[in-house]
């Protein structure tokens, strides 16, 4: 019996063109930066400074010239051509290669950071100005986390400068990401003061609200850590649930966050490798919502026994003569516990790792517990929408292809029904791709948010008859 597999494989219609001269003089100066930095990493001391330094400027340069070349020289748009055709944005050679690369990074970043001196050393100088500290294996995260959602950010800027909408979202992630997250706690550590993120909150920032961190920052940074508090307990339980409302999660996974900043940036050219099927689905309720639930659990145990109606064996590793297991109560070692397997495993080697082959949202999709706590109030209790127009549609799925929290976003227009969906993120690329205009971002009253407009029912009628 013939079957399919016997037939040989066909042609693509268009083969994927040869890569001009241009874009590969650009991404020989990227490929350079990467060697000077992989030199960096086995240079002799008198060598790894200038090795450093030329690596990051070839690399930037690269980046940015590439992405003007790409982007920038031909008119504005989304375009899906050959992503399926590239090894490099269709999981071939080129994909697995640098999801191994990402993935190599992250674990040698948590748990072998002695293998990265020769990288850290040459940010001493840059660290001891901005932090007042010789640099370590988190600041050179953070600088290379940094300099990747600017750079990436410039190439959403160039791909997207059509769209006032993406070009303002892409301007603000860039905005948080080097003010909030890299230039604020450093400036912070410089004056002596509690090193505080105050652009993530809890949930996602679990420990924030944690009676030993609060007590910590209180000691620590006096008024200002006060302050801290106040900020990470308002924005967490009175300013997300209210923005929630009026903006949905957008407000935060989109226009804030860093993991959504360097998903919206680094990770934009993996959007269409999101898995939309209903397993996948499923899967993101049987992971995302337990998450949040532990979170939750861990932390209101946690004040129960700093208010003393717990056990102290059970909350505190301070309790003398009570059964501990290697200095660290139960309790405590459930948070260890979640922060290895969740807030290190998950979130980034296999959030970030995951990029080229599972697209760049897995981590928000899969096991944010801020995501499924925004999700959870933007489904039921926010005005966010995006409402669809059936009549216009053409069934091309740009918007599926480019959603990439894995929502069949073509279903729902061609039903003309509007899309509430906990895991989207707003982040309107669909509406940026549909060439008819079917798909428009609402903060709409409550009333009829889950009702197809009228007026496409009438118009499918007129089609039908």
């Amino acid at each position: 019996m013939t079957t399919i597999s016997s037939f040989p494989a066909q042609p693509l219609a268009h083969p994927t063109p040869a890569t001009a001269p241009a874009e590969r003089g650009w991404l020989a100066l990227v490929a350079l930066g990467l060697l000077a930095l992989l030199v960096t990493a086995a240079a002799p001391a008198g060598l790894r400074g200038p090795a450093f330094w030329l690596g990051i400027a070839l690399l930037s340069t690269g980046t940015l010239g590439w992405s003007w070349w790409k982007f920038g020289q031909g008119p504005a748009g989304v375009r899906h051509n050959f992503l399926w055709a590239r090894s490099s944005t269709a999981r071939g050679a080129v994909a697995w290669i640098t999801g191994i690369v990402l993935t190599g990074f992250y674990v040698v970043l948590y748990w072998w950071p002695q293998y990265l001196e020769n990288l850290i050393r040459p940010l001493d100088g840059l660290s001891q100005t901005l932090r007042h500290r010789p640099a370590d294996q988190w600041f050179l995260y953070g600088t290379f986390y940094t300099l990747a959602v600017l750079l990436m950010g410039a190439r959403a800027l160039y791909k997207y400068r059509h769209s006032p909408y993406q070009r303002i979202r892409t301007g603000s992630v860039m905005f948080f990401q080097l003010g909030f997250s890299w230039l604020l706690p450093g400036l912070l550590l410089a004056l002596q003061k509690p090193e505080f993120y105050f652009s993530y909150f809890w949930p996602l920032k679990y420990d924030y609200l944690f009676p030993g961190t609060v007590d910590y920052l209180v000691r620590d940074g006096r008024a200002l850590g006060v302050f801290m508090v106040f900020w990470g307990a308002v924005m967490s339980l009175v300013a997300t649930p209210v923005l929630t409302y009026f903006f949905g999660k957008r407000w935060y996974c989109s226009w804030v966050c860093g993991c959504g900043a360097l998903a919206e940036t680094a990770g934009d050219q993996y959007r269409h490798l999101s898995d939309k099927s209903r397993t996948a689905w499923r899967w993101e309720v049987r992971l995302i919502y337990p998450i949040l639930g532990f979170i939750v659990l861990v932390t209101a145990l946690l004040w129960l026994g700093a208010a003393g109606v717990l056990p102290g064996w059970f909350t505190s590793s301070h309790s003398s003569g009570l059964p501990l297991v290697d200095g660290v109560s139960p309790l405590e070692g459930l948070s260890k516990v979640y922060g290895f397997f969740i807030g290190s495993i998950f979130s980034g080697v296999i959030g970030v790792g995951a990029y080229p082959l599972m697209g760049a949202r897995v981590w928000c999709r899969f096991g944010c517990p801020m995501a499924a706590y925004l999700g959870l109030l933007q489904k039921h209790f926010s005005r966010f929408r995006i409402s669809t127009n059936g009549g216009q549609c053409i069934s091309c799925g740009n918007c599926s292809n480019v959603c990439e929290m894995g929502i069949d976003v073509k279903q729902y227009a061609q039903r003309g029904e509007p899309i509430i969906r906990a895991a989207c993120v707003g982040c309107g690329l669909c509406s940026t791709a549909c060439p008819r205009g079917v798909l428009n971002l609402e903060n709409g009253p409550r009333e009829g948010r889950y009702q197809a407009s009228p007026l496409i029912s009438a118009e499918s009628l007129r089609i039908l008859e």
